[in-house]
C-alpha cells in the first residue's frame, strides 16, 4: 500500500460514507492549520473502474485542501474491493476522529445491520469495531427521534443551548412519539441536566396521569415541569402514608377481633367443660342410685314378705339408689347401706316375730325438716337421715316369684357375674354404713340417757 500524490480533480467524495456532517467553523480552523503546517496525515482512497479515485476516509482534509486550491493531495491507495470491508474501515477511522456525531454512528450501525448488502449481526459488528454490544444498541436507539431532534444531537457530555447529548436523550427514548420529540426539544431549549430530565420523564411514564394531562404538560418549560414533578411526588408520599396508616388500623382491628374471638372460644370451651363435669357427676350418681335400687328388690325378696327384717334389708338396699349424693354425708362406700342402718334404728322393729314395726314413713315424718329448728350439731345428719327414710318408705319388697326365678337361673347367664358383683359391693357398703349408723345410734342413746 503506497502513498502517492493525486490531483484533486481526480478524487471524488463517497456520498455513502458514514460521515456527512461537517462543522463549518471547525473546517475553517483545519484549513488554516493545513495552510500553515501542511497536511500532516494523508487521506485514503480506492481506485474506481473509470480511472478515478473515491475517498475512503479524509473528507474534511480533502475539503480543506480544496478550499486552499491545492493542486494535489497525499493519498494512500487501498486495494480493498469488498463493500463491507470498506464501510467498516470508514466507520473505524471516523470513530477516532473529532466531530463524528452520535447520530452518524447510529445510522452507520443501522445500515450495516439492516441493508441487504451488509446484513451484519450486532455481535459481528461489536467484534469488528471493538465496541460493546450495548454501545451499538444505545446509538441505534437515537434513531427513534425525528429529524428535528436528530439535527441537535452532538458528541460529548457538555450541556449546551439548543443542543442534545446522548445522555440527555436516552431517558426519553422509550416515551411515545407524541411526547418524546416535543420533550426533547424542551430539554434542548432549556439546557436541562440529565438528572432533571430523568425526573420529568417519570411524569410522562406515570400511569396515574392521563394522556390529556401529559399533553398539557408539554406547554410548560423545563422549570415548571420540575415543579410539577415535585408536587406529584409529594402527593404520592402523602397518599402512601395514608394508605399505610389505614393498613395498620385494619391490621389492629383484625387482631383485636381475632383476640376477642379467641377469648370467646376459650370461655365457651371452659363453660362446656364445666357442664360436662356436672353432667358426668350427675350421671354417675344416677347410675349408682339405679344399681342400688335394682339390688334392693332382690334383697327384699330374699328376706321374704312375712319378715320385718327382710323388708328392712330390702329397704336399706333400695335406699342406696334413692338417697344418692345425700348419703355422702355419712362417708359410706354405698349410699344404699344407709338404708340398712336407718331400718335398724327404726322404733319397735322386731325381725324375729314378724310383727309390724314403726314404719320408715312415720320415722321420716318425725325427723325435723330443712326449715325446722334442730339441736346444734344435728342438722347435717338430720337432712341425710330424712332423705334416707323417705327413700326407704318408697321401696317395695321382692316377690317370692322373683327370688325363685333368680334361684333357678343358671350361673352362665349373661347378667349373673355383674349382678353377683353388685350384691357383694352393696353388702360391703351396707356393713360399713351400718357400723357408722350404729355409732350415731349410740351417740343418740347416750344423749338421751339410754343404753344400747
Amino acid at each position: 500500500m503506497d502513498m502517492i500524490e493525486i490531483d484533486l480533480h481526480l478524487i471524488d467524495e463517497d456520498t455513502d460514507q458514514p460521515r456527512y456532517q461537517f462543522d463549518q467553523e471547525a473546517l475553517e480552523e483545519l484549513m488554516k492549520s493545513i495552510g500553515e503546517l501542511g497536511l500532516l496525515s494523508p487521506i485514503k482512497v480506492r481506485k474506481t473502474p473509470d480511472g478515478r479515485y473515491k475517498i475512503i476516509y479524509g473528507n474534511r482534509r480533502y475539503k480543506a485542501c480544496k478550499m486552499l486550491n491545492k493542486p494535489v493531495i497525499p493519498c494512500i491507495v487501498s486495494t480493498a474491493t469488498e463493500e463491507m470491508d470498506i464501510y467498516l474501515e470508514q466507520i473505524a477511522e471516523n470513530l477516532t476522529r473529532e466531530g463524528f456525531s452520535p447520530i452518524e454512528e447510529a445510522e452507520a450501525f443501522h445500515k450495516l445491520m439492516n441493508e441487504s448488502k451488509f446484513n451484519s449481526s450486532l455481535k459481528f459488528l461489536a467484534s469488528k469495531l471493538g465496541k460493546p454490544e450495548s454501545y451499538i444498541k444505545n446509538k441505534c436507539e437515537l434513531l427513534k427521534f425525528g429529524n428535528a431532534v436528530r439535527r441537535l444531537i452532538v458528541s460529548g457530555t457538555q450541556i449546551r443551548k439548543d443542543k442534545l447529548t446522548e445522555d440527555q436523550l436516552l431517558p426519553i427514548k422509550d416515551l411515545p412519539i407524541e411526547h418524546r420529540d416535543p420533550l426533547a426539544l424542551i430539554v434542548a431549549r432549556d439546557e436541562m441536566p440529565v438528572s432533571d430530565v430523568k425526573k420529568i420523564v417519570k411524569l410522562f411514564k406515570d400511569k396515574d396521569i392521563s394522556d390529556g394531562t401529559k399533553d398539557k404538560l408539554l406547554y410548560k418549560n423545563g422549570f415548571e415541569l420540575l415543579q410539577t414533578w415535585s408536587t406529584v411526588q409529594q402527593n404520592k408520599k402523602e397518599r402512601e402514608r395514608a394508605a399505610e396508616l389505614k393498613a395498620e388500623q385494619t391490621e389492629r382491628a383484625a387482631a383485636a377481633k381475632a383476640e376477642k374471638a379467641r377469648l370467646a372460644a376459650e370461655a365457651a370451651e371452659a363453660a362446656g367443660s364445666a357442664g360436662a363435669s356436672v353432667n358426668g357427676a350427675g350421671m354417675s350418681t344416677s347410675s349408682a342410685g339405679g344399681a342400688g335400687g335394682a339390688f334392693s328388690a332382690g334383697a327384699s325378696d330374699i328376706a321374704g314378705t312375712g319378715s320385718a327384717a327382710g323388708a328392712s334389708l330390702g329397704a336399706g338396699a333400695g335406699a342406696s339408689g334413692a338417697a344418692g349424693a345425700g348419703m355422702s354425708s355419712f362417708g359410706g362406700a354405698s349410699a344404699g347401706a344407709s338404708g340398712a342402718g336407718g331400718a335398724n334404728g327404726s322404733a319397735g322393729g322386731d325381725a324375729a316375730g314378724g310383727h309390724g314395726s314403726y314404719g320408715a314413713a312415720e320415722a321420716a315424718a318425725a325427723v325435723p325438716g330443712a326449715g325446722e329448728a334442730v339441736a346444734a350439731g344435728t342438722a347435717p345428719l338430720a337432712a341425710g337421715l330424712q332423705q334416707l327414710l323417705q327413700a326407704l318408705a318408697a321401696i317395695g319388697p321382692l316377690t317370692p316369684d322373683a327370688l325363685a326365678a333368680y334361684a333357678a337361673a343358671p350361673a352362665a347367664d349373661a347378667g349373673y357375674a355383674g349382678f353377683a358383683s353388685g350384691v357383694d359391693a352393696v353388702i360391703h357398703g351396707l356393713e360399713q354404713q351400718l357400723a357408722q349408723w350404729r355409732e350415731v345410734q349410740a351417740l343418740a342413746a347416750a344423749k338421751s340417757g339410754e343404753t344400747i
